[in-house]
């Protein structure tokens, strides 16, 4: 979630410092980079132009977040960051929760989508809830909660449904058990548990209803093809979204020497996933090698390429906007800009459909030429 900062102007709505005192939620959140631009609290720009209306806000504590995942900007143990100054790679202004919804309310229609995303942390709930009155006051954009499930139970689901929360998103992101404990359980601060994310996912799935919960899944932390496939039409047939995010190495985690999934294979299961949940493909379409590699589909290549040129597979993985079109486009969240886009938050250009399609090597895992 960023941009290219162009030429510093002084903003009009004053972005807050580390400096002063108990800046913390609920009165102080922080939003990400793109959503400071587009509300005109920072200046920059993306580096190519693209409507752009989904705001993300992140608590704020001195603490920070108090789980300790391997892979995470905002983990415990990371060394020599100060917590919330820079979250996947790029800064998150700190700004008052009130002047912040002042603000969304005057740029209202141009808004998609608004998301809270919650940490692990005592206070969390309460300081969720409070935020949420403030914003259902004033703003009626539709509005998501990443959660933090060890902070939740049903009752508190319910809460968030009846303070007017849309859609809830979980970040499971490893997407085996036994990745999840390697990476979110069993580390120095750990102690998130596997079963309390799927009672979760669970629950908030019989409150919000139908296609109104996702869960995070992540590319490139351990994984195999087969897991992630697996996982997909799983939620698929619970009518659960799963969102697609690359793993991007954060400095001076415990994963940050941890290489980024190939191109190749992180087109694949944008794929993949686009192919089981929009168009009903099942887990006997693909097969798998003997580490879980994905080694050919069995489909039409006139079908697949279909898929692959409307480009929809390959945009980012976000909660819709009211009328069901992209809402939450987090640009560049996996990628810097000078990089090759891994999600692309509009639709790819033919010369971007091109590049995905060398990136694809389609001919090596479709056999089926019909």
């Amino acid at each position: 979630m960023t941009a290219e900062a162009v030429g510093a102007r002084r903003s009009p709505l004053p972005l807050l410092t580390r400096s002063a005192p108990r800046q913390i939620s609920p009165d102080f959140v922080r939003i990400s980079y793109a959503s400071a631009i587009t509300l005109g609290m920072k200046s920059g720009r993306f580096s190519r132009d693209f409507e752009f209306g989904g705001i993300n806000l992140l608590l704020n504590y001195d603490e920070g977040c108090l789980s300790d995942c391997g892979y995470c900007g905002l983990a415990r143990s990371r060394q020599n960051v100060d917590y919330g100054d820079q979250f996947i790679r790029v800064e998150w202004p700190l700004v008052g929760t009130d002047e912040l919804v002042d603000r969304m309310a005057e740029r209202e229609s141009t808004l998609t989508r608004l998301c809270i995303s919650m940490v692990t942390h005592g206070h969390a709930y309460a300081d969720t809830c409070d935020i949420t009155r403030r914003i259902a006051a004033k703003v009626r954009t539709p509005l998501s909660i990443l959660v933090a499930p060890p902070t939740l139970n049903r009752e508190r689901l319910e809460t968030f449904k009846a303070l007017g929360v849309d859609m809830i998103g979980i970040g499971l992101d490893a997407v085996t058990e036994q990745l999840f404990r390697s990476i979110r359980t069993d580390v120095p601060a750990g102690g998130l548990k596997w079963e309390k994310y799927w009672e979760v996912i669970t629950d908030a799935r019989e409150i919000f209803g139908p296609w109104k919960v996702n869960v995070h899944t992540l590319v490139g932390i351990g994984e195999a093809d087969q897991d992630l496939i697996d996982l997909f039409v799983a939620l698929r047939d619970r009518q659960i979204f799963s969102y697609l995010f690359c793993f991007n190495p954060e400095p001076d985690s415990r994963m940050a020497d941890h290489p980024k999934s190939p191109l190749v294979r992180w087109r694949r299961m944008q794929l993949a996933k686009h192919l089981i949940e929009t168009e009903g493909y099942d887990a006997g379409q693909f097969e798998f090698d003997a580490d879980g590699g994905l080694i050919n589909l069995d489909a039409p290549r006139t079908a697949v390429d279909a898929v692959v040129d409307a480009g929809v597979a390959f945009m980012t993985n976000g909660c819709p906007g009211e009328s069901g079109e992209p809402g939450c486009t987090r640009p560049y969240g996996s990628y810097r800009p000078a990089e090759p886009f891994r999600d692309f938050p509009f639709l790819p250009t033919p010369d971007d459909l091109i590049e995905i399609r060398q990136q694809l090597r389609l001919d090596d895992v479709v056999r089926s030429r019909g």
